[in-house]
């Protein structure tokens, strides 16, 4: 089953207060927490307080409503690193605010996270189209950004897909691995642990940017 892109509206007329982000809302935390085949058109429906009729007006089935919800998590994950991982920013401050916003991510749609790594965990058949070709030509467009901070003597030479692999894991794994961290710590994650995470990851990332920052204020 290949990701394509649904249209959230069934009827280009319906105006927007049919509430189609709530029930992708209901949708992401429900296919979070139970998967594609676990997961109830009825306990969306519920969890959204809409009708099931309504539902699947919009979206026709519980299929396609799952690859909606996908397709709307994937677009927002790669116009972060669009809108960061740019030739208008110097590599610290580029990357410093693609981590803050893969943060703030993991922290405020840790469902949306655990939801794409729940695909992946079942060979992300639903995703396969966009792995082999958006993600990858998406990977090949900031190879050029990394690419031009190096000749511009900004930025080590790095792999470019393994360094991008290396910020999402960092990342990512404050949501989906949010159980052993706080339980490591002692207590649910708070702003602060999610600070100090961007803090030490910045140190990391850091040393790839030349002059690094501590260079600069010496």
């Amino acid at each position: 089953m290949m990701i394509k892109k649904v249209p959230v509206l069934r009827d280009p007329g319906v105006p927007r207060r049919n509430n189609t982000q709530q029930i992708l809302n209901a949708a992401e935390k429900t296919f979070s927490a139970y998967g594609l085949a676990g997961a109830r058109v009825d306990d969306i429906a519920k969890a959204c307080d809409l009708p099931k009729a309504n539902i699947l007006y919009y979206f026709g089935s519980k299929e396609d409503l799952y690859r909606a919800t996908l397709q709307r998590l994937l677009s927002g994950w790669l116009e972060d690193a669009d809108e960061w991982i740019s030739t208008k920013y110097p590599p610290f401050v580029g990357l410093e605010g693609y981590i803050r916003a893969k943060m703030k991510f993991s922290r405020q749609r840790a469902d949306a996270s655990r939801l794409f790594m729940h695909e992946l965990l079942a060979g992300g058949e639903c995703i396969k189209d966009f792995l082999k070709t958006t993600l990858k030509n998406h990977v090949a467009e900031k190879k050029e950004v990394f690419e031009h901070w190096h000749k511009e003597g900004l930025f080590a030479e790095v792999d470019a897909a393994h360094f991008l692999f290396l910020l999402w894991s960092m990342t990512q794994a404050y949501a989906d691995m949010q159980v052993q961290f706080s339980s490591v710590l002692g207590h649910r994650l708070q702003s602060a642990d999610y600070e100090n995470g961007v803090t030490m990851i910045m140190r990391m990332v850091g040393s790839f940017c030349q002059p690094s920052p501590e260079s600069d204020a010496r």
